[in-house]
């Protein structure tokens, strides 16, 4: 009230006095309606900010899914598993860029693919890139190498194999089984295992191997990251995929996993140390050569794989490994045959500790032969672990 009878009314909302209640009325609704008005803006500002941040997550979640996509094609490629065809298709390709450099005639190349077709359709390899001696090569060198080895123990005979046209890239791992095999058919003890196994199988041939280790139950869940198909493939194997075919064949095999570093510097002496006590036992005697009935030994790590022939001691007590290699061609190998080699092409094969300095290295040994009862214990085993690892 004024005083002078004059009724006033005060706003709720800002404290303005009125004297007529119709406008104040107006006024709270002017309130009213502009609270309305903003509150509807908040909401479609947020409802826009979530519309935005959706948007921005689905287009991320694209891209991510597109960079899945590529990378999964690029192992794909990398690991032959794209369906761009195996050893055949590379082979053919391969000779056939050579005609087109001028680097091949003609008629080299029909009789080449009718040599290969032939291999292929019989199951065998042909026998191009082998290289055989070596062994025998390398004992005759140690009984008269006087400078700084003072022991060397060496595999059973071994033949070399290195990669052709066809598998060039990616065939380390069948060429590898290729050496192994070579030497286990030297040895009468596994004759019954490997009657059906009398020549070195092809490539093609050895992905079918595999894959019938497969169906008789062998790792399957290497199997599946293959989708239980090799064969025409350009797919790597590593040594899961040895253990299978030699058990399959009952060939008593075994993976040991150097699954890290036992050295300074990324080194692996356990590894070496391994090896020495593998070729060691049972040729405990005072010969400074050692030509064992040890087979070789498969050597694994990320990318590549080398088959393990013998190991030197050095006067110094340092040890030496001595490797083929399926990346080394004939031509480099045949220079080990060499009655009077001064040493010098041994560096093909020697490899110190500093050499070996992968995070983790899987070896493949045999050591006989299996009972039907043991092969199905070990197929059973295989689908739970295949490895035994080193600490």
């Amino acid at each position: 009230d004024t005083g002078n009878g004059e009724q006033l009314y005060e706003c709720p909302m800002c404290s303005l006095t009125c004297t007529n209640i119709q406008i104040l009325q107006e006024h709270v609704d002017l309130h009213l309606e502009e609270q309305s008005f903003l509150e509807g803006g908040n909401i479609r500002d947020l409802e826009l900010a979530q519309q935005l941040q959706t948007e921005e997550d689905k287009w991320q979640r694209s891209e991510e899914d597109k960079r899945e996509r590529e990378e999964f094609k690029k192992l794909q490629r990398q690991y032959g598993l794209d369906n761009s065809g195996g050893y055949k298709q590379q082979f053919l390709k391969d000779m056939e860029r050579e005609v087109d450099k001028g680097r091949m005639q003609p008629f080299e190349y029909h009789k080449r693919k009718a040599d290969m077709m032939e291999c292929l359709a019989l199951g065998i390899d042909d026998g191009k890139t082998k290289t055989s001696g070596v062994i025998e090569a390398l004992c005759k060198y140690y009984q008269n190498e006087n400078k700084d080895v003072r022991r060397v123990w060496l595999s059973t005979g071994v033949d070399h194999f290195h990669s052709s046209l066809g598998d060039r890239g990616w065939g380390c791992g069948y060429r590898n089984f290729q050496m192994l095999l070579s030497s286990l058919l030297k040895t009468s003890m596994y004759n019954d295992c490997l009657r059906d196994t009398a020549l070195i199988p092809s490539i093609p041939k050895i992905q079918s191997m595999i894959e019938d280790a497969w169906r008789e139950g062998f790792d399957p869940h290497g199997a599946s990251h293959f989708n239980n198909k090799l064969h025409g493939s350009k797919a790597w194997i590593g040594a899961c995929e040895i253990y299978s075919l030699l058990t399959n064949l009952r060939i008593k095999c075994q993976i040991i996993d150097f699954h890290k570093p036992t050295g300074p510097m990324g080194t692996h002496p356990r590894l070496f140390e391994w090896v020495l006590h593998y070729y060691s036992t049972d040729n405990e005697g005072s010969a400074k050569v050692a030509c064992t009935s040890k087979p070789p030994i498969y050597l694994q790590h990320q990318g590549h794989s080398r088959t393990v022939v013998g190991i030197e001691e050095k006067k110094n007590k340092t040890l030496c490994l001595l490797l083929f290699d399926p990346g080394c061609p004939s031509q480099e190998m045949q220079k080990l045959l060499k009655q009077n080699s001064d040493g010098t092409s041994l560096r093909l094969l020697r490899k110190f500790l500093g050499s070996l300095k992968e995070k983790q290295y899987q070896i493949v040994t045999v050591d006989g032969v299996l009972s039907l009862e043991e092969k199905a214990a070990r197929c059973r085993a295989s689908q739970v672990l295949t490895s035994e690892k080193i600490p």
